[in-house]
């Protein structure tokens, strides 16, 4: 099979691509995402279709959605970021365009993309992959297959619970490990050590204005690269839970390769360098046996693209 298209729809952006079979994105084109209209939705996914099959052949589509998928790729059942409620998104789809059309979970295209072309392409059988943004996505190839579970939802890693009666999680759990590994546990870190001590959050605090509650992301990862102390401490924090899941998952899968993504990964080792110490501290009493090696995600904001058209050419 040649050219595919692939779509990634979050909450704020449906972003397309046409890709071919060694992964490429040879045309791509974006629009906002009406996340409040389920079917203003769908007809900006199908503008977006009908946009980029002009001239080109291509012989299938995939979509990755940022919900929950069902085992048949054909309904979201739920998005939190969105209105989708047992959305029949493929139907829709496949009758809009009349091209075969496979939707997937987003954490799903992403994790395949990495599997297929990214950082674990010399993997021949498994990969796990975290994305870590606002909360905590994921991906499990097992096999050299996508792992989606009975009900089509396998891989929720980041609502694993980390600390029994922990944090209050949006899922509504407690101690999840999203609630200490994303970008939202990055800041709720900086600004509680930042209150406890200001006088050690000096350039982090300059960056937020002089509020701890104006801290966010960005200004974590500004201030950690000129060293303050606080500010280095919060990406400390999230590596040494983020080392203890990739632990939990060696035990669990012994994947090939664990690849991790997402915003925060822009701050490169200021989150890989803890959680890999962290990682090897949990595992010390495997010795010699061979465990993942732990490698930042190389797809970026294309990966949703290119995986998602990549699961349609192999439906």
């Amino acid at each position: 099979m040649g050219l595919t298209i692939g779509v990634d729809i979050g909450g704020t952006k449906v972003l397309g691509g046409v890709v071919d079979t060694a992964g490429d994105v040879l045309v791509q084109t974006r629009r906002d995402t009406p996340a409040q209209d389920p079917h203003e939705t769908a007809e900006r996914i199908i503008d977006v279709i009908k946009d980029l099959a002009a001239g080109q052949d291509v012989e299938a589509v995939g979509i990755g959605a940022a919900g929950w998928v069902d085992a048949t790729r054909s309904i979201v059942q739920f998005a939190p970021n969105l209105a989708w409620r047992d959305e029949p998104l493929r139907d829709k789809i496949q009758q809009a365009i009349g091209l075969p059309t496979v939707v997937e979970n987003d954490g799903n295209v992403a994790a395949w993309a990495e599997f297929r072309f990214g950082a674990a392409h010399d993997a021949d059988d498994s990969m796990v992959l975290y994305t870590v943004g606002t909360g905590i996505g994921s991906g499990i190839v097992l096999g050299g297959r996508l792992i989606r579970g009975a009900n089509g939802v396998a891989g929720e890693v980041g609502h694993t619970t980390m600390i029994p009666d922990g944090h209050p999680c949006g899922c509504g759990r407690r101690g999840c490990l999203e609630q200490y590994t994303s970008g939202n546990a990055l800041v709720r870190f900086a600004r509680a050590d930042a209150r406890a001590r200001p006088e050690a959050a000096v350039t982090l605090l300059g960056e937020a204005g002089g509020d701890p509650d104006a801290i966010q992301g960005p200004a974590v990862t500004a201030a950690a690269r000129l060293g303050d102390p606080v500010a280095i401490g919060a990406f400390e924090q999230v590596g040494r839970w983020l080392g203890v899941a990739f632990a939990d998952i060696v035990q669990t899968l012994d994947p090939q390769v664990i690849v991790v993504g997402g915003g925060v990964i822009d701050a490169g080792d200021l989150l890989l360098k803890p959680a890999r110490a962290s990682y090897e501290e949990q595992l010390a009493q495997r010795g010699r046996l061979p465990v993942a090696d732990v490698r930042p995600a190389l797809m970026g904001n294309l990966a949703g693209v290119v995986g998602a058209a990549d699961l349609a050419r192999m439906r």
